[in-house]
């Protein structure tokens, strides 16, 4: 199931909005490619915390 800015996984919630977008841009490539939706998930939030990282780019909503 492919998702969008307003509809994304629970486990990225915590996320600021750049990296969470950043990641559901990852996982529905990856959805794309035949990847199931845990995988996905995974390599998604990994790879938009080190693009956030060489970015400059705030990782988690504050407090969290």
């Amino acid at each position: 199931m492919p998702w969008s800015h307003g509809d994304y996984p629970e486990s990225l919630k915590n996320f600021t909005a750049p990296v969470r977008d950043k990641a559901v841009e990852i996982a529905n490539a990856l959805l794309k490619d035949g990847y199931d939706e845990g995988r996905a998930i995974a390599i998604a939030t990994s790879q938009a915390k080190e693009w956030a990282e060489n970015h400059d780019k705030q990782i988690r909503k504050k407090g969290h």
